[in-house]
């Protein structure tokens, strides 16, 4: 990651980080142990509501690739709150995706790329990582995707 400053790549790619959201529930947006921070899960927001949507039924799988994206942009929002300084990321290791999907939609994965190929852009190789795409049912407040995210951090 030598001579990568995230903040210059945020900008070049216009992204302005978003105040950090507050829980919904009875959790903290984010845990960190030794070197590895934990974000919870983070619902994609258009217009700072909750992206209402069902990939199969309302939304398409660019929408949805445009959504997953979008929560990505939260997730780095958190850890720079956290953090102090996104530079500190050593490895985005490990994200998980739950697509608001009906029974009958099948690209999961797709969607998922929103959020996976940003964190490559943003942080190059060190933002290659494993992950699960998964379809389900319903998200909280009727969202069409939810991502969480591990990270290693310096």
């Amino acid at each position: 990651m030598a001579n990568l400053n995230v903040y210059d790549k945020l900008k070049e790619l216009s992204i302005e980080l978003p105040p950090v959201a507050a829980p919904a529930a009875a959790y903290v947006m984010c845990v960190q142990t030794g070197n590895t921070v934990f974000l919870s899960g983070h619902i994609a927001k258009k217009d700072g509501k909750p992206w209402v949507g069902k990939l199969g039924a309302n939304m398409t799988t660019e929408e949805g690739k445009v959504a997953a994206r979008s929560v990505a942009v939260d997730l780095m929002a958190t850890l720079h709150a956290h953090l102090g300084d996104l530079n500190r990321v050593k490895r985005i290791v490990k994200v998980m995706s739950l697509v608001n999907s009906t029974l009958e939609f099948t690209e999961q994965h797709l969607v998922t790329n929103g959020a996976s190929e940003l964190f490559g852009d943003v942080f190059g190789d060190a933002g290659k990582h494993a992950r699960s795409a998964f379809g389900v049912a319903q998200i909280p407040m009727g969202s069409c995707v939810e991502i969480e995210l591990i990270a290693e951090v310096a």
